[in-house]
């Protein structure tokens, strides 16, 4: 991978509004029943506003600043040699019900070790008034000889 793409800023997604439906679909998908993802009496009983969205819910933010990276031919991501290494979440508040959310992801990292590269990709989003709301980070690894070529 091309090391010069080290720090590039993607351009920010389209605005996503999140539904009550939209949470209770990605709860469902990954199998999660907790009632604070379905229920609004019980979201607002542990202190939420309305219903919120599962930790693991800003995937789906982070999805279109994939799709920017891999489709980036100066980067030179092989997207076929890839297999995801880790996700971590960095949270200044939950998503809830309600939030119109901005992101953008920026290459964190881009790294090797042996004919193996790594590339973070950090997806910080925040609500529409500006403030952070959480920042996802996605290592993912690319096997082969990449490593090798030296750049």
């Amino acid at each position: 991978m091309n090391r010069d793409c080290l720090g590039r800023q993607y351009a920010p997604t389209e605005p996503y509004v999140v539904t009550r439906r939209k949470i209770v679909e990605f709860a469902d998908a990954i199998g999660d029943t907790n009632p604070i993802y379905r229920d609004v009496t019980a979201a607002t009983a542990a202190g939420h506003k309305d219903v919120v969205a599962p930790p693991t819910f800003p995937i789906v933010l982070g999805a279109e600043g994939l799709d920017m990276v891999t489709a980036d031919d100066e980067l030179g991501l092989d997207f076929t040699a890839v297999v995801h290494g880790s996700q971590a979440f960095s949270y200044t508040r939950p998503v809830a019900t309600g939030d119109v959310l901005n992101s953008v992801t920026t290459i964190a990292e881009i790294k090797a070790l042996g004919a193996t590269e790594m590339i973070t990709l950090d997806t910080t989003v925040t609500d529409e008034d500006g403030a952070h709301v959480v920042t996802a980070s996605s290592m993912l690894v690319v096997r082969g000889d990449a490593g090798e070529k030296g750049q």
